[in-house]
């Protein structure tokens, strides 16, 4: 019997248990000495870390400009087809589409023909009426006639009185007149044209002040109201603003959507009827700070937020973001102050000193 295989065996259990459990004394009696442990260095702390260099916005909370964007287009304040209420043949001069005109101008005469004649009838019928009228009650006095034949004469009386009414009223249809100032959308009525109760002498529009009129869904009209601030943007790049004067309380059966009308001024009259507009209306209520892009990062856990200084280090502040513009986004969550870091924040963590230049608030 070989003792070869045991003899191994036996060293290697004895090695491993010297490696393992005597390792110190292994180590001493091969001659490595001891590894101490080196502890870091204090400088690594956050803490003790030199102070980073950083600018520093001053912001305060403001109202916030938000709002929702609606499409849609102008309309003129008022729009009206002038229409003769009476016959005639026109014998005015027409004026030309464009023309300004103003509260009560003539628009279009019409011949008077027949109804001059009309009218001096009815005022003779009226002058016996009442002659008529005052022997009936003169005779009713004296017993001579009796009360129905009275009231017989009063009828014809007011009847005759009617009748000059309305001659008088024909006359006055004669002239058609502008019911309020504005501009001609179409000539009026044609020299020698033959007017019929109706027919149109004239198409006029008011554009000053003009209407925005769009159309907003019902989550959106929840957050509007009359009297707010609107404005638009017109096709040709132009920006106009204005008061909210409407809102419909009925919603467009196929659509589900309600009527808005932004009313704007137009003194130069440069704004069309008709345009495409894209409408922004603001809204109120809420405030919050505008802040630079470039100010928002994410903390460790994907957190957005900003870094802002407290005290004499740096703190990562979450926020939520409340609307968005060209000169930035507007957030909430940083109280009413904050000093918001706008350049160095990617080199600072929440702790770490920095040295602190202020820079203005220009929003």
């Amino acid at each position: 019997m070989r003792f070869t295989p045991f003899l191994t065996a036996a060293l290697v259990c004895a090695f491993t248990y010297m490696l393992i459990l005597e390792r110190e004394t292994l180590l001493a009696f091969a001659g490595v000495e001891k590894e101490e442990t080196v502890e870091e260095p204090v400088s690594n702390r956050i803490e003790d870390k030199p102070p980073v260099s950083v600018m520093v916005l001053k912001s305060k909370a403001k109202p916030v400009e938000r709002g929702i964007v609606l499409r849609g287009q102008t309309a003129a304040f008022r729009l009206l087809d002038v229409k003769s209420e009476t016959s005639g043949q026109v014998i005015s001069t027409p004026l030309r589409a464009g023309t300004m005109v103003g509260e009560g101008e003539l628009l279009c005469r019409l011949d008077e023909g027949t109804k001059k004649a009309s009218l001096a009838e009815a005022k003779a019928r009226l002058a016996e009426a009442q002659a008529n009228n005052n022997a009936s009650a003169s005779l009713v006095q004296k017993g001579y006639a009796s009360e129905t034949t009275a009231i017989s004469r009063v009828a014809q009386l007011e009847a005759a009185q009617a009748a000059v009414d309305r001659a008088e009223k024909e006359m006055d249809h004669l002239e058609i007149h502008a019911p309020f100032s504005g501009i001609l959308e179409t000539d009026t009525a044609e020299f020698g044209a033959l007017m019929q109760p109706g027919a149109t002498c004239a198409r006029i529009l008011e554009l000053n002040p003009i209407k925005l009129v769009g159309f907003a869904t019902e989550q959106q009209v929840k957050r509007i109201a009359v009297g707010g601030t609107a404005g638009a943007r017109l096709i040709g790049g132009e920006t106009v603003v204005g008061k909210l004067t409407f809102i419909s309380r009925s919603s467009d059966p196929q659509t589900r959507t309600f009527k808005v009308e932004v009313t704007v001024p137009n003194e130069n009259l440069k704004i069309r009827d008709g345009s495409t507009a894209e409408i922004y209306i603001a809204l109120s209520g809420e405030t919050g700070h505008l802040l630079p892009q470039s100010s928002l990062t994410l903390n460790d856990e994907g957190v957005i937020g900003v870094r802002v200084v407290n005290g004499e280090t740096a703190k990562f502040m979450p926020v939520n973001i409340i609307n968005e513009t060209s000169d930035g986004f507007w957030v909430s969550g940083l109280g009413e102050t904050a000093e918001v870091i706008v350049v160095g924040q990617e080199y600072v963590v929440t702790g770490r000193r920095v040295t602190v230049t202020y820079q203005q608030d220009e929003s």
